[in-house]
């Protein structure tokens, strides 16, 4: 059996700055049997920066390390949650870049035919505008002009 530490799969995640999301939702695999892992004794930093309301300055924490045994199984839920992490999310859609559509975290084909939808609405309100104007301004009488 291969076994690999916390410490180490943190370095392999894609965005540091969701380290100790990693470490909660592997904290819950293990808790719900997903995946096999133990406490060891000794203690690593996370490499998020966190910082306090109001202040300025950041702070770093602490955490147990764990000895995780590498399964199929393991392997497969890292790499989704990962993928799962890539993206710092703050809001809650997520927004449609390079990087999120190539990571798949954007579904392209869904966006193509939203923006294809939204162009030929455009269009269709245009034409339908043109054709309005046209027919009223040819019934139209011009303004009389002021005479001297």
């Amino acid at each position: 059996m291969a076994y690999v530490t916390l410490s180490t799969e943190i370095k392999k995640l894609v965005n540091a700055q969701r380290s100790d999301t990693f470490v909660k939702e592997l904290r819950a695999a293990v808790r719900d049997g997903t995946v096999e892992a133990a406490d060891l004794p000794a203690r690593f930093t996370l490499p998020k920066e966190f910082s306090r309301r109001g202040e300025e300055d950041t702070y770093r924490r602490d955490v147990r390390d764990m000895i995780i045994e590498v399964t199929p199984a393991y392997e497969a839920w890292f790499a989704d949650m990962n993928k799962e992490l890539a993206v710092s999310r703050r809001g809650g859609t997520v927004k449609p870049t390079l990087e999120n559509i190539e990571a798949g975290l954007v579904d392209f084909k869904a966006l193509a035919e939203a923006t294809r939808q939204k162009m030929q609405s455009s269009f269709t309100k245009g034409q339908t505008l043109g054709k309005s104007r046209k027919g009223s301004a040819s019934t139209r009488k011009p303004a009389p002009r002021k005479g001297k």
